[in-house]
């Protein structure tokens, strides 16, 4: 797998909360989107980990494309 599995091409928005860690999904697999579940095993995927520093709403990418980690930038208007 070279590429992410596109989940969908517009952004997750998630309350997050303050001092929480999430770990956003970077592969297109996983079953929690935006969220990892594992399903990256066997690939040269990791999740990444966000960790906010106030309660606030992130809008995560759900394209896996953007250039911005697991925040979206916009890309999806363009695949």
């Amino acid at each position: 797998m070279d590429n992410p599995k596109i989940v969908q091409k517009f952004p997750y928005k998630v309350s997050v909360e303050s001092g929480k860690s999430y770990f956003w999904c970077r592969c297109g697999l996983s079953s929690k989107q935006p969220f990892c579940d594992g399903s990256h095993e066997g690939t040269d995927f990791l999740p990444e980990k966000v960790k906010s520093e106030e309660d606030k709403d992130i809008f995560f990418c759900g394209c896996k494309m953007s250039k911005n980690g697991a925040f979206c930038d916009g890309t999806h208007k363009d695949l």
